[in-house]
C-alpha cells in the first residue's frame, strides 16, 4: 500500500544537529507508517477524503524536531508531509497533510487518546506514535523554533520584525475545529496549523500580514509562521502555520449573539459596530493590495455560474425544487443590473465571513476579524481570488439568520430580531466605508441566493437536522420581488 518517496523529496533525520539522512530511510519510514498512518488519518475531523478508502501515501519530506531514537522515556517529534491517494472508479492523487507525530518508547496514559500506532518494523519499530500536538512538551518545542528563524530540514521558520515571543509558554491545544488545528500558549499566542496544505501563499498569512501593514487593527498581526518547499520543485512554498497574539477573554460573535436572542435583547448596537469594523477590514484590503472591476461580461457569467450551482443543488436535495424558478429570478435580475451598465469592485475579501469569526470582549465595542483562510473545501488558489465585498457581507446576513433559527421559542420575535441586526450591520457597514450594500439589491441579493444554496446542500450532505434553518431563508429569497 505504501509508495516510496523520491531522493530528492524525502528526508530523515540521524542527529539534532543535521535533519536529513540517507533518502533511503524514508522508504523504510514510510512503510512502517502506512498502516498506522491509514487506519488513522480517515478518523481525523481535517481528513477531506472520508467515504474512499485510502489505497497508498506518498511521503514528501520528513523533519525531525526532536530525535526520535533519544534513549529512556525522551520524547521524539517528527514532522511529516504526506500525500494520500484514494481508490475509486478513477484512482487518483488525492491530498497533502500535514502530520506532527510524537515518538515515545513508552506512552504516558494521559496521551493514550492520541495514538495513531506501534510500527512492528522501520526505523520506528515498536515505539508509540502520537499525535504531537496534545502533547504540551512536543507542542513547546514548535513555538522555540518559531522564536528563532531558520531553517530545519524542509522547514523554514520565519518571526515578524520586532515582535515579542515569549519563552516557556505553557501550551494546549484546542479540540473541536475541523479543518485545521490550534494551540493556545499561556495567554497570550495561538497557533493555527493547516493540516491540508497545497502550494501558494495561504491567506490566513498573506491578508492579516497586508492588514496589519495598512495600520489596521482589527486583525491580529501574524507573530511568527512556518512554511516548506514544495517537494517537487514547484517553487511556490507551501504555508503551514500561522502564530498570533490571542485574544484572551473575548466571546465570538455567535456566542454573543445566542446570548442575546436567548435574554430577548436587541443585537443592533452589536451588529451596527460589527458592520463598521468589516468595513474598515475592507477598505485597508482594497488600498493595501489588488483591485478590479467586475464588468457586464464578468458580472453575468457570475449569474450564469449561480444558475448551474443552482441547478446542481435542486438536483441534490428535494426539498429545493420547488423554489427553484423563484430563486433563479435573483441571479437573472444581476445579469440585468450588469447589462444596465452596472458593475462591482472586486477585491481580496475574508472568503468565509460569519459570526464566529469574528470577536469581541467582555464588556468592549471593538470587535476583531480571525480566520482568513477562506472556505477551506475550495482550491487555494480560487480563494486568493478577488470579488466583490458583497459576498462576505451576505455570508455575515445569513449568519444572522442561522442564529435567530436556534431561538428555542422562534416565532416573530426571532426573525424580527434578525432583521434588525442585518439591517444595522448593512448601515454601519455603509457608515464606515461610504458604501451602503442596500444600494445594489441587486448583487446583494444574488450573493445572499447564492450562500443560501450552498447552505442547502451541505447541511442535506452533512447536518440534515439543519436543512430547515436554511430552508427558511430560501422560502422568503424565492419570493422576493427583485
Amino acid at each position: 500500500m505504501s509508495e516510496s518517496s523520491s531522493p530528492r523529496a524525502a528526508s530523515f533525520p540521524s542527529s539534532p544537529g543535521d535533519p536529513r539522512v540517507d533518502v533511503t530511510q524514508g522508504g523504510a519510514l514510510l512503510r512502517s507508517l502506512t498502516g498506522p498512518l491509514a487506519r488513522w488519518l480517515p478518523r481525523q475531523r481535517w481528513f477531506a477524503g472520508k467515504g474512499r478508502p485510502l489505497a497508498g501515501l506518498t511521503l514528501l519530506s520528513a523533519t525531525e524536531l526532536l530525535p526520535c531514537d533519544a534513549p529512556g522515556y525522551a520524547p521524539g517529534l517528527l514532522h511529516l508531509l504526506v500525500r494520500t491517494r484514494q481508490s475509486g472508479p478513477a484512482p487518483a492523487a488525492g491530498d497533502c497533510y500535514q502530520l506532527l507525530l510524537g515518538v515515545r518508547a513508552a506512552l504516558p496514559p494521559d496521551l493514550m487518546p492520541a495514538l495513531v500506532g506501534r510500527p512492528s518494523e522501520g526505523p520506528l519499530r515498536d515505539r508509540a506514535v502520537y499525535e504531537a500536538l496534545y502533547d504540551p512538551r512536543l507542542a513547546a518545542v514548535l513555538l522555540e523554533r518559531l522564536r528563532t528563524p531558520g531553517r530545519l530540514g524542509a522547514l523554514r521558520f520565519d518571526r515578524a520584525p520586532g515582535t515579542e515571543i515569549p519563552h516557556g509558554l505553557t501550551a494546549r491545544a484546542l479540540s473541536g475545529e475541523q479543518t485545521n488545528s490550534s494551540v493556545v500558549y499561556g495567554e497570550t499566542h495561538i497557533l493555527k496549523l493547516f493540516r491540508r496544505v497545497s502550494p501558494g501563499l495561504h491567506p490566513d498569512l498573506e491578508l492579516p500580514r497586508a492588514l496589519a501593514a495598512a495600520g489596521c487593527t482589527r486583525v491580529p498581526a501574524p507573530s511568527a509562521w512556518f512554511e516548506a518547499s514544495w517537494p517537487d520543485g514547484g517553487g511556490e512554498p507551501l504555508t503551514l502555520g500561522v502564530l498570533q497574539p490571542y485574544l484572551a477573554g473575548s466571546s465570538d460573535g455567535w456566542q454573543l449573539a445566542l446570548h442575546s436572542l436567548g435574554s430577548r435583547a436587541d443585537f443592533s448596537s452589536a451588529a451596527h459596530a460589527l458592520g463598521r469594523a468589516m468595513a474598515e477590514v475592507h477598505t485597508a484590503l482594497a488600498q493595501t493590495l489588488p483591485t478590479s472591476v467586475l464588468d457586464r461580461g464578468q458580472l453575468e457569467q457570475t449569474a450564469t455560474a449561480m444558475h448551474d450551482r443552482l441547478a446542481q443543488a435542486a438536483g441534490a436535495v428535494p426539498e429545493l425544487r420547488p423554489y427553484r424558478t423563484g430563486l433563479g429570478r435573483a441571479y437573472t435580475a444581476l445579469a440585468g443590473y450588469a447589462r444596465g451598465g452596472g458593475d462591482c469592485l472586486a477585491q481580496r475579501l475574508h472568503g468565509d465571513l460569519h459570526l464566529g469569526q469574528v470577536l469581541r470582549r467582555s464588556g468592549e465595542a471593538h470587535w476583531s476579524v480571525i480566520d482568513f483562510e477562506g472556505e477551506p473545501a475550495r482550491p487555494l488558489a480560487d480563494r486568493r481570488l478577488p470579488g466583490p465585498p458583497v459576498r462576505d457581507i451576505a455570508g455575515m446576513l445569513r449568519s444572522f439568520d442561522y442564529a435567530a433559527c436556534q431561538h428555542p421559542d422562534g416565532g416573530s420575535w426571532a426573525a424580527d430580531w434578525s432583521r434588525a441586526s442585518r439591517g444595522a450591520f448593512c448601515r454601519g457597514y455603509a457608515a464606515a466605508s461610504g458604501f451602503d450594500p442596500l444600494s445594489t439589491p441587486e448583487v446583494l441579493r444574488a450573493y445572499e441566493t447564492d450562500k443560501a444554496v450552498y447552505e442547502v446542500l451541505y447541511e442535506a450532505r452533512h447536518r440534515p437536522h439543519w436543512l430547515h434553518v436554511p430552508m427558511t431563508a430560501i422560502r422568503r429569497l424565492a419570493a422576493a420581488t427583485p
